[in-house]
């Protein structure tokens, strides 16, 4: 049997982004509570996402989504990391507030464990993409973005990280084809 890398690319990198949801699910979390949440978009998936961020690039007038939004077209899949909102009880003063009840009037202030909690689990689910020697880098416009169209609903710190499998990272030296202004 003769079997080519280029045959097999697909399904491989399929599995290794599976991977990648247990070691997100698995890190470990501020006081055990399981609030992250973790998501794959491929395929189809990943052209809406692409043509959401040109739209919100526009918008927003901020040109490195449209960058990132020209770079994910490159990946196979894209692993999705959020959390919902918890407050952790610990006053511990980290997200500008106090105490947790004066921060709990600001709901829209996230928790900072909760970010705490997402950069562990997006370390974890990298690392895999590292042992396995995937393409991949974290990109806070795809979750900015994954948020607005309402994918995750009731998260936030949403962060992607895009995977590929080629002879050079794609998501690394980037130049967008659309000329910053």
């Amino acid at each position: 049997m003769l079997i080519n890398e280029r045959d097999t690319r697909r399904e491989r990198l399929l599995q290794i982004a599976n991977d990648m949801m247990t070691a997100a699910r698995t890190a470990p979390k501020g006081k055990g509570y399981d609030i992250i949440e973790v998501m794959l978009i491929t395929d189809d998936s990943i052209k809406v996402l692409s043509e959401a961020m040109l739209k919100y690039s526009e918008q927003t007038g901020l040109k490195f989504i449209t960058r990132d939004a020209e770079n994910i077209l490159w990946a196979s899949a894209i692993v999705l990391v959020g959390t919902r909102t918890q407050v952790h009880s610990l006053n511990c003063g980290y997200c500008g507030f106090d105490t947790c009840a004066q921060k709990n009037a600001f709901s829209e202030v996230p928790c900072a464990i909760n970010s705490v909690d997402v950069g562990i689990a997006l370390g974890s689910a990298c690392a895999v993409a590292a042992d396995r020697r995937v393409d991949s880098r974290v990109m806070f416009s795809v979750g900015r973005v994954v948020q607005e169209l309402g994918w995750m609903p009731g998260c936030s710190n949403i962060y992607g990280i895009p995977i590929s499998s080629t002879s050079k990272n794609p998501f690394f030296d980037r130049v967008s084809k659309t000329p910053a202004t």
